[in-house]
């Protein structure tokens, strides 16, 4: 059951504006990386349930979380059905994040009060998202779509919440280029979440690029 209501999940989303999204199918690997994004600053992780048995991963990887790092929100991304959003909100996901708008999806959240985002690739689709009860839509592919996007929809939608997934880098020019253009704030996956020359996971490096970015957009934001 989730421990942070949609409203207190989407405060965070604008008052943080990041959200890593990251996966591994080896539970201290995934121990070791949000730790890393958490001494960074971040606030809420997507788990991407990508692979066999991530409801194991994510159940076992959550119980973790509340125990050991205090206000870390955690959610589940890549979700595409109704059966599997009830089964990791079930496991305690605060917000589910699903590729593109299904409605089943949004019923068994809304029925919960648990916040969801979906992908979403046009106005039809944020208009129809937003009549669901979503708070913040989730834009993907962010890097196809890009900041001008952003900016044209925010013109006649002051009130739309976008948060940019896919081509969203820890850089200023990057970060700088969606957040003038309005959004809320920004997913940002294998390029926050680095590998080493080796192949494993470099922590330090997580943790500085988390820090820099939310330094960037805090000042963005200001």
């Amino acid at each position: 059951m989730a421990n942070y209501t949609r409203i207190e999940v989407a405060n965070v989303m604008k008052q943080t504006g990041l959200v890593p999204l990251f996966y591994n199918s080896d539970l201290e690997t995934s121990k070791k990386v949000i730790q890393a994004t958490y001494n960074g600053g971040a606030r809420l992780l997507e788990f991407t349930a990508r692979g066999d048995f991530a409801h194991e991963v994510f159940g076992e990887l959550n119980k973790w979380v509340v125990k050991e790092l205090p206000g870390m929100i955690m959610g589940v991304g890549s979700v595409t059905d109704a059966a599997s959003a009830s089964r990791f909100m079930a496991l305690g996901a605060n917000f589910i994040v699903t590729p593109v708008l299904r409605e089943d999806i949004a019923i068994v959240c809304n029925r919960r009060k648990v916040a969801w985002s979906p992908g979403c690739g046009s106005l039809a689709e944020i208009c129809r998202a937003e009549e669901l009860g979503c708070e913040v839509v989730k834009l993907f592919p962010g890097g196809i779509y890009g900041p001008g996007f952003v900016k044209a929809i925010k013109g006649p939608q002051p009130w739309t919440s976008v948060m940019p997934t896919g081509g969203v880098a820890p850089t200023k020019e990057n970060l700088e280029g969606w957040f003038n253009a309005g959004v809320t704030c920004v997913g940002m996956g294998s390029k926050l979440i680095a590998k080493g020359a080796d192949g494993t996971y470099d922590l330090a490096k997580i943790e500085s690029d988390t820090r820099n970015a939310l330094s960037i957009i805090s000042d963005l934001k200001a």
